[in-house]
Protein backbone atom coordinates (compact mmCIF):
# COMPACT_ATOMS: atom_id res chain seq x y z
CA UNK A 1 0.00 0.00 0.00
CA UNK A 2 1.02 3.66 -0.90
CA UNK A 3 0.38 4.91 2.33
CA UNK A 4 3.15 1.90 4.29
CA UNK A 5 5.50 2.39 1.83
CA UNK A 6 9.00 2.27 3.20
CA UNK A 7 11.14 4.92 0.59
CA UNK A 8 8.81 7.50 1.98
CA UNK A 9 10.99 6.71 5.28
CA UNK A 10 14.34 6.62 3.09
CA UNK A 11 13.33 9.83 1.89
CA UNK A 12 11.92 11.92 4.81
CA UNK A 13 13.76 9.73 8.00
CA UNK A 14 16.91 12.37 7.48
CA UNK A 15 14.88 15.65 6.99
CA UNK A 16 12.71 14.20 10.35
CA UNK A 17 15.53 13.76 12.23
CA UNK A 18 17.30 17.28 11.61
CA UNK A 19 13.84 19.07 12.70
CA UNK A 20 13.88 17.19 16.09
CA UNK A 21 17.66 17.76 16.65
CA UNK A 22 16.78 21.49 15.46
CA UNK A 23 13.86 21.58 17.63
CA UNK A 24 15.74 20.32 21.06
CA UNK A 25 18.58 22.75 20.60
CA UNK A 26 16.32 26.14 20.17
CA UNK A 27 15.12 24.62 23.49
CA UNK A 28 18.01 23.97 24.71
CA UNK A 29 19.64 27.52 23.70
CA UNK A 30 16.73 29.35 24.75
CA UNK A 31 15.93 27.91 28.41
CA UNK A 32 19.54 28.18 28.97
CA UNK A 33 19.91 32.19 27.86
CA UNK A 34 16.52 32.79 29.25
CA UNK A 35 18.18 32.30 32.63
CA UNK A 36 20.66 35.08 31.88
CA UNK A 37 19.91 38.56 32.27
CA UNK A 38 21.34 41.30 30.28
CA UNK A 39 23.60 43.78 31.83
CA UNK A 40 21.43 46.65 30.38
CA UNK A 41 18.09 45.66 32.40
CA UNK A 42 15.88 46.01 28.90
CA UNK A 43 13.38 43.57 28.31
CA UNK A 44 12.59 42.19 24.66
CA UNK A 45 9.82 44.67 24.33
CA UNK A 46 11.70 47.75 25.62
CA UNK A 47 15.05 46.52 23.45
CA UNK A 48 12.74 45.86 20.04
CA UNK A 49 10.72 49.81 21.17
CA UNK A 50 14.31 51.43 21.10
CA UNK A 51 15.71 49.90 18.09
CA UNK A 52 12.66 50.23 15.71
CA UNK A 53 12.58 53.87 16.93
CA UNK A 54 16.17 54.33 16.25
CA UNK A 55 15.67 53.51 12.48
CA UNK A 56 12.02 55.50 12.42
CA UNK A 57 9.84 53.12 12.66
CA UNK A 58 7.38 54.85 15.27
CA UNK A 59 4.37 53.13 13.61
CA UNK A 60 5.42 49.76 14.09
CA UNK A 61 4.09 48.55 17.02
CA UNK A 62 5.35 45.74 19.63
CA UNK A 63 2.74 43.29 21.22
CA UNK A 64 2.50 40.72 23.57
CA UNK A 65 1.47 37.53 22.14
CA UNK A 66 0.74 33.71 23.31
CA UNK A 67 2.27 30.80 22.61
CA UNK A 68 6.23 29.22 23.17
CA UNK A 69 8.04 31.17 20.65
CA UNK A 70 5.39 32.54 18.31
CA UNK A 71 7.00 35.57 17.95
CA UNK A 72 7.08 37.10 14.71
CA UNK A 73 6.70 40.45 12.31
CA UNK A 74 3.49 40.83 10.32
CA UNK A 75 4.32 42.95 7.60
CA UNK A 76 0.93 43.35 6.61
CA UNK A 77 -0.22 45.20 10.27
CA UNK A 78 3.51 46.88 10.79
CA UNK A 79 3.27 45.12 14.20
CA UNK A 80 6.14 42.57 16.02
CA UNK A 81 4.73 39.92 18.41
CA UNK A 82 6.70 38.85 21.10
CA UNK A 83 5.64 35.94 23.40
CA UNK A 84 5.46 36.17 26.95
CA UNK A 85 8.53 34.64 27.34
CA UNK A 86 10.32 37.38 25.45
CA UNK A 87 8.44 40.19 25.83
CA UNK A 88 8.33 40.76 29.51
CA UNK A 89 11.73 39.20 30.09
CA UNK A 90 15.41 41.00 30.61
CA UNK A 91 17.45 38.22 29.60
CA UNK A 92 19.98 37.66 26.92
CA UNK A 93 17.95 35.20 24.85
CA UNK A 94 14.66 37.64 25.06
CA UNK A 95 16.84 40.50 23.78
CA UNK A 96 18.29 38.51 20.87
CA UNK A 97 14.87 37.29 19.46
CA UNK A 98 13.59 40.57 19.77
CA UNK A 99 15.86 42.34 17.89
CA UNK A 100 15.51 39.39 15.49
CA UNK A 101 11.83 40.77 15.12
CA UNK A 102 12.88 44.42 14.91
CA UNK A 103 15.35 42.93 11.97
CA UNK A 104 12.40 42.04 10.32
CA UNK A 105 10.75 44.99 10.28
CA UNK A 106 13.70 47.11 9.27
CA UNK A 107 13.64 44.56 6.30
CA UNK A 108 10.23 45.89 5.62
CA UNK A 109 11.07 49.70 5.82
CA UNK A 110 13.82 49.11 3.24
CA UNK A 111 11.99 46.70 1.06
CA UNK A 112 14.47 43.99 1.07
CA UNK A 113 13.50 41.95 -1.64
CA UNK A 114 13.34 38.54 -0.46
CA UNK A 115 11.55 39.39 2.69
CA UNK A 116 8.89 40.93 -0.51
CA UNK A 117 9.06 37.60 -2.37
CA UNK A 118 8.30 35.34 0.51
CA UNK A 119 4.92 37.79 1.81
CA UNK A 120 3.80 37.36 -1.89
CA UNK A 121 3.91 33.75 -2.34
CA UNK A 122 2.15 32.99 1.47
CA UNK A 123 -0.75 32.86 0.35
CA UNK A 124 -0.28 30.26 -2.47
CA UNK A 125 2.04 28.43 -0.09
CA UNK A 126 -0.77 28.07 2.77
CA UNK A 127 -3.13 26.81 -0.44
CA UNK A 128 -0.05 24.27 -1.67
CA UNK A 129 0.63 22.98 1.51
CA UNK A 130 -2.50 20.92 1.77
CA UNK A 131 -4.59 20.47 -1.85
CA UNK A 132 -1.11 19.56 -3.20
CA UNK A 133 -0.66 16.18 -1.07
CA UNK A 134 -4.77 15.64 -1.23
CA UNK A 135 -4.30 16.25 -5.38
CA UNK A 136 -1.34 13.95 -5.16
CA UNK A 137 -2.38 10.80 -3.47
CA UNK A 138 -6.09 11.53 -5.48
CA UNK A 139 -4.37 11.45 -8.80
CA UNK A 140 -2.51 8.35 -8.27
CA UNK A 141 -6.04 6.37 -8.44
CA UNK A 142 -7.43 8.58 -10.95
CA UNK A 143 -5.10 11.26 -13.44
CA UNK A 144 -1.07 11.07 -13.23
CA UNK A 145 -2.05 14.44 -14.48
CA UNK A 146 -3.88 15.42 -11.35
CA UNK A 147 -1.11 13.64 -9.51
CA UNK A 148 1.53 16.35 -10.77
CA UNK A 149 -0.91 18.99 -10.69
CA UNK A 150 -0.26 18.54 -6.89
CA UNK A 151 3.35 17.73 -6.89
CA UNK A 152 3.48 21.53 -8.48
CA UNK A 153 0.92 23.05 -5.69
CA UNK A 154 3.15 21.22 -3.42
CA UNK A 155 6.53 22.99 -4.52
CA UNK A 156 4.62 26.68 -3.92
CA UNK A 157 5.87 25.09 -0.07
CA UNK A 158 8.99 24.20 -0.74
CA UNK A 159 9.56 27.65 -2.74
CA UNK A 160 8.47 29.18 0.55
CA UNK A 161 10.48 27.14 2.58
CA UNK A 162 13.58 27.76 0.50
CA UNK A 163 12.62 31.96 -0.13
CA UNK A 164 12.29 32.06 3.99
CA UNK A 165 16.22 31.18 4.82
CA UNK A 166 17.83 34.21 3.42
CA UNK A 167 15.00 36.61 5.12
CA UNK A 168 15.86 34.78 8.23
CA UNK A 169 19.39 34.23 8.15
CA UNK A 170 19.89 38.50 7.34
CA UNK A 171 17.59 39.42 9.88
CA UNK A 172 19.63 37.80 12.70
CA UNK A 173 22.57 39.31 10.87
CA UNK A 174 21.06 42.72 11.22
CA UNK A 175 20.05 42.06 15.12
CA UNK A 176 23.41 40.94 16.00
CA UNK A 177 24.71 44.12 14.92
CA UNK A 178 22.03 46.04 16.25
CA UNK A 179 22.36 45.28 19.68
CA UNK A 180 26.34 45.77 19.50
CA UNK A 181 26.11 49.41 17.51
CA UNK A 182 23.33 50.43 20.39
CA UNK A 183 25.27 49.02 23.15
CA UNK A 184 22.01 46.87 24.28
CA UNK A 185 24.29 44.02 24.58
CA UNK A 186 28.39 43.98 25.51
CA UNK A 187 30.13 42.33 23.19
CA UNK A 188 30.91 38.68 25.76
CA UNK A 189 26.96 38.72 25.66
CA UNK A 190 26.95 38.15 22.25
CA UNK A 191 27.57 34.29 22.97
CA UNK A 192 24.43 33.37 24.14
CA UNK A 193 22.40 35.44 21.27
CA UNK A 194 24.33 33.73 18.67
CA UNK A 195 23.83 30.60 19.69
CA UNK A 196 19.86 31.01 20.48
CA UNK A 197 19.44 32.79 16.77
CA UNK A 198 21.64 30.17 14.72
CA UNK A 199 20.06 27.18 16.47
CA UNK A 200 16.35 29.22 15.12
CA UNK A 201 18.21 29.44 11.80
CA UNK A 202 18.29 26.05 11.70
CA UNK A 203 14.62 24.57 12.05
CA UNK A 204 14.24 26.65 8.89
CA UNK A 205 16.72 24.77 6.96
CA UNK A 206 14.52 21.83 8.59
CA UNK A 207 11.81 22.62 7.67
CA UNK A 208 13.50 23.07 3.82
CA UNK A 209 15.34 19.94 3.75
CA UNK A 210 11.87 18.41 4.45
CA UNK A 211 9.79 19.91 2.42
CA UNK A 212 12.14 19.23 -0.78
CA UNK A 213 12.50 15.66 0.61
CA UNK A 214 8.92 15.20 0.41
CA UNK A 215 8.35 16.98 -2.83
CA UNK A 216 11.01 14.65 -4.02
CA UNK A 217 9.53 11.65 -2.87
CA UNK A 218 6.17 12.73 -4.95
CA UNK A 219 8.05 13.13 -7.89
CA UNK A 220 9.42 9.44 -7.39
CA UNK A 221 6.59 7.46 -7.16
CA UNK A 222 5.28 9.34 -9.87
CA UNK A 223 8.57 8.69 -12.28
CA UNK A 224 8.24 4.95 -11.29
CA UNK A 225 4.86 4.88 -11.92
CA UNK A 226 5.40 6.20 -15.46
CA UNK A 227 8.50 3.92 -16.19
CA UNK A 228 6.22 0.62 -15.17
Amino acid sequence: MFFFDPMYFVFALPALLLGLWAQMRVRSSFNRYAKVGNRSGMTGATAARHLLDAQGLFNVAVEESRGFLSDHYDPRKKALYLSQDVYRNSSIAAVGIAAHEAGHAIQDQQNYAALGLRTAVVPTAQIGSWLGPILFIVGLFISPQMAWLGVGLFALTTVFTLVTLPVEFNASHRAKQLLVAHGILAGDEMVGVNRVLNAAAMTYVAAAAQSISTLMYYAFILTGMNRE
